[in-house]
């Protein structure tokens, strides 16, 4: 477990997060996921996210997905430079058994394209609902 820090494009939101990155990261092809490029890392529990600075900055997009609860996971992103680093979200099941935030791996600050390149992916073929499997093609992703 490692503390990131994060942070939008403009720097109007700021964001620190305890993961561990070797643990493996998301790539979906749901519509959402697919349409706004995003790389989620899960943090499970409120209390390793702490949002630093922008809670004013924020917007907040709640979509509609299958397998979801209507309006279930709060999409936030800036409403400057409009980059979306996280998400928050509730679910009982395991993994998540309460509170979670999905963070954007693309807005932590200090990594290096080594270190982007060395973080493990699992791709999600969340057009079938199907969380668990890759879709026949990510290369996309």
């Amino acid at each position: 477990m490692h503390t990131y820090s994060g942070s939008c494009h403009c720097g109007a939101v700021r964001y620190a997060c305890d993961l561990d990155l070797s643990a493996g990261t998301r790539r979906c092809n749901c519509s959402f996921c697919l349409k706004t490029r995003m790389w989620k890392v899960f943090v499970l529990g409120e209390d390793r996210f702490r949002l630093l600075q922008g809670v004013d900055a924020l917007s907040d997009y709640r979509a509609r997905a299958s397998g979801w609860p209507e309006g279930h996971v709060h999409h936030y992103f800036c409403r400057h430079c409009g980059v979306r680093g996280f998400s928050k979200g509730y679910l009982e099941m395991a993994p998540f058994n309460g509170w979670f935030h999905a963070v954007n791996v693309a807005t932590l600050d200090g990594l290096d394209d080594a270190r982007f390149a060395a973080i493990p992916v699992q791709y999600e073929d969340g057009r079938r609902d199907d969380w668990d499997h890759p879709p026949l093609h990510a290369g996309y992703l």
